[in-house]
């Protein structure tokens, strides 16, 4: 039978760090090393827990929903409670290609520059529209929801060696950083409870969105040797990026290069390397 929240959890819960046991308890969860540890850890210290968000982009490794599937079966098995996923309407790639611009200024320029008045082409630094419209918005507007009719406290995982990214918010708790927790520790109880996220912190810097533009060069390496298949995936979707939108912004992968001259590239370090 599935553990549930006791008056014992909720006390328990002051002697891990002082926080309230009167509201209602939230945690995020991106599957990352950080937000998987505080998961794992609150479950452990017997911290209540009435709600796990995840944001699905429709764009994460196979092996990273493999292990949101594991956690959510832990979190059942110890809370009866399943991870609540949200996703965007339509998703990624209708995002990226599809998406009609809706500002009459967004379209003029659109029209201006020759290009169609549908789809934010890839995401930069400067409009990174993926994590605005597929995570961000989605999570930001279910939390201030159980704000606003739970008194929710949220628990954001966020690694004390990372701690100027917390927020001064009353409804928001950083565990990871009360304890002083680093990302390095946080990742080792992670493996230390059987969570490996199937390999991909022993290939990539960051589990995040295998498309990401943003990427290294190096961490693009690691992709078209590991994944092949999302490799082409992604030549796929630059081509169609750059056929709709052409060389500018919006339809290059990255300045400078696209992946068929990123492939091109490492296909001759290979050839060198093996020379």
């Amino acid at each position: 039978m599935a553990k549930q929240n006791t008056n014992t959890d909720r006390r328990s819960l002051q002697d891990c760090g002082g926080f309230s046991s009167a509201e209602y308890h939230s945690v995020g969860l991106s599957g990352g090393k950080d937000s998987s540890a505080l998961l794992l850890l609150m479950l452990e210290k017997g911290m209540p827990i009435d709600n796990v968000i995840f944001a699905d982009t429709g764009m994460d490794f196979p092996e990273m929903a493999a292990h949101i599937a594991k956690l959510d079966a832990l979190l059942y098995r110890e809370r009866g409670i399943h991870i609540t996923t949200l996703r965007h309407s339509h998703g990624f790639e209708w995002m990226m290609f599809d998406a009609p611009m809706k500002q009459p200024r967004a379209i003029a320029r659109r029209a201006a520059q020759g290009q169609p008045a549908t789809g934010y082409g890839w995401p930069g630094i400067k409009v990174r529209w993926c994590t605005g419209q597929l995570k961000t918005h989605l999570i930001a507007k279910e939390v201030n929801r159980l704000k606003k009719e739970k008194n929710a406290l949220h628990y954001i995982g966020i690694a004390a060696d990372e701690s100027q990214r917390c927020k001064d918010d009353p409804n928001h708790r950083y565990p990871l950083v009360e304890w002083g927790i680093t990302e390095a520790q946080a990742l080792q109880i992670c493996y230390d409870r059987g969570f490996d996220f199937g390999g991909l912190y022993k290939i990539y810097h960051r589990a995040s969105c295998w498309c990401c533009p943003l990427q290294r060069i190096g961490e693009l390496r690691k992709l078209r040797q590991h994944h092949p298949e999302l490799w082409t995936r992604l030549w796929d979707m630059d081509n169609r990026a750059r056929a709709q939108f052409g060389a500018g912004p919006l339809g290059q992968f990255k300045e400078r290069w696209s992946i068929e001259k990123l492939d091109a590239r490492f296909a001759r370090e290979e050839m060198e390397d093996g020379a």
